[in-house]
This record gives structure tokens, C-alpha cells and sequence, in this order.
């Protein structure tokens, strides 16, 4: 890469929202560091936007030490210089209360999902320090705006994720590093099964949204100069936001009124089986 070619380091980026940032990016010119747990999807992904516009790793992000020796590499190539962190990875294991869930499930999914930031954000500090007008950039959730049955976990870290933004884009402001989060909706990635997505909305703020638009929103919060914090896809969550700060109660007893329907429903539907 050249000296003046600007840079971005993806986790999670073999599929879903980090693939199509890393497409989006490199169309535009950037040289992208690509990270992952799934080797095969990151030798396609170098395939398809050339192996000299790219550092390739395979990237556990709750391992710090791998991190740290993953992004070492990738400084090496860009001579320090990052412009922008994306910390994209994620797991996500809908559907299962949090009584009936196996702890080893909630600890691993709090290993990725909040230390796995943590461990970048830390790691990568004296880069995007030295970068001027740097972005730290996280993937949080539309459940850190209210947190949603059968995704207690998952809720948790998302909103760990935001809070983490918001604090960090206040200390952070001295070495010219900004901050800032998205929290996307329902996304058409592998975490949504191809039989379930007919049932999802047409239209309002839970249909279906392009992958595309996140790396989209990547774009646009990198070139952002008013400061903007949450970025949320789509617009329409606004709407949930505005909401839950006027009335969270409100909007909680809806879905606990909706959540006891459904278990009143299946547990008819199954004597009838």
C-alpha cells in the first residue's frame, strides 16, 4: 500500500456486514485488514479484492493475545497507520431463555462479543492514535435499545457495546480519535435462516435490510462531521428510540403482554398435538 492510502481493520469479516464493508471499502480504494474464525470465507473474500489490497487473518477476537499479534501485522503493512477500526464480530444464539441457556453458552458468547472489542479497541489504541481524525467504529444491536426476549445475553453485550461507545468518544476526543456505534435491525446475513425470512416485514423499522447498508453506514459515520454517535439501520428504529425514552415501561409490557400470549398460544397448540 502507499503512504497515503487510507486503512480499515474488520472482524468478523468473512460474511454478513463485515464482508460487505470490506467490498464497499476496498471498491473505494482503502487497503482492508480482514479478520475472522472462518478461514475459507477470508481466502474468498482475498480472492475477490486481491490479496495486495488486504492483510488476511484467521482471528479469534477473544484471544488478545492473537489480536494483538494480527494487528502488529497488519501495522507493519500499513507503517502504523489505521483509520478505522470496525469491531464487527459477533455470535448470536436467538430463541433460548436465559434460565434454560448452558452457561458455557453465555460465557462464550460475552467472550466474543464484549471482550472481543474490548480486546481490539485496547490493542489498537496507539494506531488509531497516530492517525489523525481516527474512527473507532462498533457494531451494537437494535436490542441495546430495549432489550429483547430470548436474547438476554446478547442484549447485554450490545448494550455494553453502546455504553462503551458513548464513554469512549468522550476520552478519546483529546487524542482525535472519535467513536462511534450502529445498531442495526434485522440484517440479511447468515444469523437470519433462509425459511425464516419470509416472515419477517415488508416494510417499518423490522424489515429486512441489505447487508450493504451497514458498510454504507460505516462509510458515512468515517466522513461524518457532526459528530454523530448511534447510527441506526434502518432510520426508522428512531422511532423505537424515541419511544423507550418517553415511556420504557410502556414499551416493555407490550412485549411482556405479546411474550405471554406466545406461551399461552404453543402451550394450547401442543395439547391439541
Amino acid at each position: 500500500m502507499d503512504n497515503e492510502q487510507k486503512t480499515i481493520f474488520i472482524t468478523g469479516a468473512a460474511s454478513g456486514m463485515g464482508l460487505a464493508t470490506a467490498r464497499f471499502f476496498a471498491q473505494n480504494g482503502w487497503f482492508i485488514g480482514i479478520c475472522d474464525v472462518n478461514e475459507q470465507g477470508l481466502e474468498s473474500l482475498e480472492s475477490e479484492i486481491g490479496a495486495e489490497n488486504c492483510h488476511t487473518a484467521v482471528l479469534n477476537v477473544s484471544d488478545r493475545t492473537a489480536y494483538q499479534k494480527v494487528l502488529n501485522a497488519f501495522g507493519e503493512k500499513t507503517e502504523g497507520r489505521l483509520d478505522v477500526l470496525f469491531n464487527n464480530a459477533g455470535i448470536i444464539m436467538p430463541g433460548t431463555l436465559f434460565g434454560d441457556t448452558d452457561f458455557a453458552d453465555i460465557e462464550r458468547m460475552i467472550q466474543v462479543n464484549l471482550m472481543g472489542v474490548l480486546n481490539g479497541i485496547h490493542s489498537a489504541y496507539p494506531m488509531l492514535k497516530k492517525t489523525p481524525n481516527s474512527l473507532c467504529f462498533s457494531t451494537s444491536s437494535s436490542s441495546a435499545i430495549l432489550g429483547s426476549k430470548g436474547l438476554a445475553t446478547y442484549s447485554a453485550t450490545k448494550h455494553a457495546i453502546k455504553g462503551l461507545t458513548e464513554a469512549l468518544s468522550i476520552e478519546f476526543s483529546i487524542v482525535d480519535i472519535r467513536a462511534a456505534d450502529t445498531l442495526p435491525g434485522h440484517i440479511m446475513t447468515g444469523m437470519v435462516p433462509e425459511e425464516f425470512k419470509d416472515y419477517f416485514p415488508t416494510e417499518g423499522m423490522w424489515r429486512l435490510i441489505p447487508a450493504e447498508a451497514v458498510a454504507e453506514i460505516v462509510w458515512a459515520a468515517y466522513h461524518d462531521k457532526s459528530g454523530k454517535l448511534h447510527w441506526y439501520v434502518p432510520d426508522d428504529l428512531l422511532d423505537l428510540v424515541k419511544s423507550v425514552g418517553k415511556n420504557i415501561e410502556a414499551e416493555r409490557n407490550i412485549r411482556i403482554e405479546n411474550f405471554q400470549s406466545e406461551v399461552k398460544r404453543r402451550i394450547s397448540q401442543n395439547k391439541k398435538d
